[in-house]
């Protein structure tokens, strides 16, 4: 169970990092990404973003 959580944690941290460089590619502009500002801060909700992610993590998977 910690192992996951960790997985997760890192995960995350990762990814919010690389927001703004996945920003430049197109990824959290896509139909189906949500974005708002709530009391000054910025809400990213990248629904369509991840599902595109891990099918392209999938098939990196399926050919290794």
């Amino acid at each position: 169970m910690l192992r996951w959580v960790l997985t997760i944690f890192l995960t995350v941290m990762i990814l919010s990092s690389a927001l703004p460089w996945l920003k430049k590619l197109g990824l959290g502009r896509l139909p189906g990404d949500l974005n708002f500002r709530l009391f000054g801060r910025e809400f990213m909700l990248p629904f369509a973003s991840t599902i595109l992610l891990s099918l392209v993590a999938v098939l990196i998977g399926k050919l290794l």
